[in-house]
């Protein structure tokens, strides 16, 4: 099988040759810098990772096309960089490096001292009001950036050929964004004292995730790749590690109606594709409502959350959803464990979500900086023998 038809069986709850593997399709099923590099010379592969930095906030790289060769990695990335000219916008004061992302959010990352940017200025935290103030928030102009994203993506699709084509968000969720615009203790109180000013940013922001979704489509459609693209990738982490991040009425009112807005949008130029939502956390409670959303994927199968028991979820919904992730805990086993301790999680994860197909590996999000290069190996290893059928 190709790897598009190995996806195409999972995603169609059907058993292909192999369970797929997912390695950088998107940018929360990547690896990080500084793991990549060790594990690629344990086995004397390249670390070479290019200038081109998918998202540099989480500091994620993209394989060589070479390395996830090797790999058997099933998927490859279509779509936006995180800070899109990110040579040309950032500032480097000594060892920090500044950037602004989509949104005019501040970050900062010091290479000698951190893993990853930080988050250290919201520009609409100074304001009284988020209602008064939505005026204020920078918008995405999709059709001046248009030559740079052709760009992007025209190079991208170069690698896809009989892979999974995945085209990817450029930003992060539709909560994400807002406690990043408005500051985290800003918007949670917005949502009590503000609702309607909740609802306004969260409409702009969809208008914008439109907007992005809309040019990477009509650049499918007049290269005529728009059948290169198997699935599109969303994401908005909606829970914590015992509770969903708001009450779930809360979220079945603000949030999961947009989502549906933007699957339906996509789904209705691209009816062929599946989608695809990363959501971290305890959100068993609300899956039934993003399956209703139009929600095909799920991604990344926190089983170490509160009520996220993988048998009870392949039980009650495996026949809607294919779970894309899960592999793996990226909390404690992979970063923690021994290589045998990974080996049997790996067999174990197996054993639940591969029956009856709907299930591509990956771990539970990225793999970190603290994961080991024999704990990655321990893990694709395992994938490579158990993960037949």
């Amino acid at each position: 099988m190709t790897s598009s038809e190995r996806i195409s069986a999972a995603l169609n709850h059907s058993e292909p040759d192999h369970i797929p593997y997912d390695l950088s399709g998107t940018t929360v099923t990547a690896i990080t810098k500084n793991a990549y590099t060790r594990a690629m010379q344990m086995r004397d592969l390249s670390t070479y990772v290019g200038t081109d930095i998918v998202d540099p906030i989480q500091q994620i790289v993209t394989p060589t096309e070479e390395n996830l060769l090797y790999l058997k990695a099933d998927c490859r990335r279509i779509g936006a960089h995180r800070i899109i000219e990110y040579h040309k916008t950032k500032k480097v004061t000594g060892s920090i490096i500044e950037v602004l992302d989509f949104y005019d959010c501040r970050w900062i990352f010091d290479p000698e001292k951190d893993f990853y940017f930080n988050l250290v200025e919201a520009p609409l935290a100074k304001y009284e009001s988020l209602s008064e103030s939505l005026n204020k928030v920078k918008r995405t102009n999709w059709s001046e950036y248009k030559p740079l994203l052709y760009k992007q993506l025209n190079e991208q699709v170069a690698n896809v050929g009989t892979f999974c084509g995945i085209a990817d968000r450029n930003t992060a969720g539709l909560t994400e964004s807002s406690l990043r615009i408005r500051g985290y203790e800003n918007w949670f109180m917005d949502t009590v004292m503000d609702p309607e000013g909740v609802e306004g940013l969260l409409d702009l922001i969809v208008e914008d995730k439109l907007n992005y979704w809309d040019a990477v489509i009509d650049w499918a459609i007049e290269t005529g790749n728009q059948h290169k693209i198997q699935v599109i990738a969303e994401c908005d982490d909606l829970g914590s590690q015992t509770t969903t991040i708001l009450d779930p009425a809360l979220l079945r009112q603000m949030i999961i109606p947009r989502f549906k807005i933007i699957f339906s949008h996509v789904k209705k130029r691209l009816p062929h594709v599946k989608t695809f939502m990363h959501s971290c956390g305890a959100i068993s409670e609300i899956i039934p409502d993003l399956i209703d959303a139009g929600l095909d994927i799920l991604n990344p199968v926190q089983f170490t959350a509160t009520g996220m028991d993988l048998v009870m979820l392949k039980r009650d919904f495996g026949k809607d959803l294919t779970f894309w992730g899960g592999g793996v805990d990226t909390q404690s086993t992979l970063n923690n464990a021994k290589p045998q301790q990974v080996k049997d999680e790996v067999k174990r994860i197996i054993d639940i979500l591969g029956p009856g197909g709907g299930f591509v590996f990956a771990p539970v999000h990225n793999i970190q900086d603290d994961v080991t290069a024999e704990n990655y190996w321990a893990m694709w290893d395992t994938l490579q023998e158990y993960g037949k059928y």
